[in-house]
């Protein structure tokens, strides 16, 4: 074969294979895409499986959540990052693994390794106190009479340097206040020991508090979303209080936002940040996803750096409370 025919000949497989890629990314999606999630059977698990039947019509293919749970998250992005990059296996990426773990030396990616779809929900928590509490009534009352009473205070965030340990640290600190974090490995625990009296106050989550409204007394609901606030009944939020406590937007609270492999193909992620986005947009799914008690979301992936950004930040600054509220109690032994 003469030099030119062998280069031609070359030249022309490669376009060949080129346009055999093109082409197949142009029937995309071809089969079952596979949202892989965090956290076992629950609520949150529920909201994707929302989320992802609307975002499979838009598609014209199912999407089954998998739940992989274990290593606060960690191990469900790694397992979706060790498939293919070709679109077909998305993360439900959680605050816990894609930003709290690396902050914590848990994990060695950032959260600007990704590329996002579109940000999904939000579930915030709120601090609860018992309806027969007899020294407040009310979150200022709360910090007043901490301030007062250094170290004598007793919470729950359930597990210790958890997201609900480390904002409710933060709060805490900016008003002055010590108080001792009782661990828990099961909420049900520290709900019961709440309304004995073993707790004076404690974190309550969206499940929680729709279980059985009646039993709480809500003092700060730790968002300043408003959908946050109505998922409490309405109760005082953060976005009501003076003082700045250096938590805004997704900060305060768990969410999740979809992300794919890095590597995926331009188009293929194209295709999803537009059916992801269709998907939230749909009155059926939002309304779905309230009544199970989150917010919807509707960031799209052009403010992922942003909002994301913010919150790695405002975790950095949390983990300084944890610093500070176990020294401040060491003070105190």
């Amino acid at each position: 074969m003469k030099p030119k025919t062998a280069i031609k000949s070359v030249v022309a497989a490669m376009a060949i294979g080129v346009a055999s890629t093109v082409a197949a990314w142009a029937d995309f999606p071809e089969r079952t895409i596979e949202v892989i999630h965090p956290w076992g059977p629950g609520n949150a698990m529920s909201v994707s499986q929302i989320i992802a039947k609307a975002m499979g019509e838009e598609l014209g293919v199912n999407m089954p959540v998998l739940s992989v749970p274990g290593a606060a998250g960690t191990k469900a992005q790694t397992t979706a990052m060790g498939k293919p990059a070709d679109g077909y296996t998305l993360f439900d990426g959680y605050v816990a693994p894609l930003v709290l773990q690396p902050i914590l030396g848990n994990a060695d990616w950032d959260y600007t390794e990704f590329k996002p779809l579109h940000a999904a929900v939000s579930n915030a928590f709120a601090l609860g106190g018992r309806l027969d509490e007899t020294r407040w009534s009310n979150f200022e009352e709360l910090m007043e009479y901490g301030k007062a009473n250094p170290g004598e205070l007793r919470y729950s965030s359930g597990s210790r340097n958890n997201l609900p340990h480390m904002v409710i640290a933060k709060v805490l600190q900016s008003y002055g206040v010590v108080a001792q974090n009782v661990p828990y490995t099961q909420d049900g625990n520290a709900i019961k020991d709440l309304k004995s009296g073993v707790l004076d106050f404690s974190f309550i989550n969206v499940g929680n508090y729709r279980a059985d409204p009646s039993s709480y007394n809500i003092l700060m609901v730790l968002s300043e979303l408003p959908g946050s606030k109505a998922s409490f009944g309405g109760a005082p939020s953060i976005a009501d209080i003076d003082i700045d406590l250096g938590l805004s937007k997704l900060g305060p609270m768990g969410w999740t936002w979809w992300i794919v492999h890095p590597d995926t193909p331009d188009d293929v992620t194209d295709r999803l940040r537009a059916a992801m986005g269709a998907a939230m947009r749909r009155n059926d799914v939002r309304d779905a996803i309230a009544k199970i008690g989150f917010d919807p979301l509707e960031w799209d992936h052009a403010q992922y750096d942003e909002i994301v950004g913010s919150v790695k930040e405002q975790l950095s600054n949390m983990g300084n409370a944890l610093a500070w509220e176990e020294e401040e109690l060491k003070k105190l032994r």
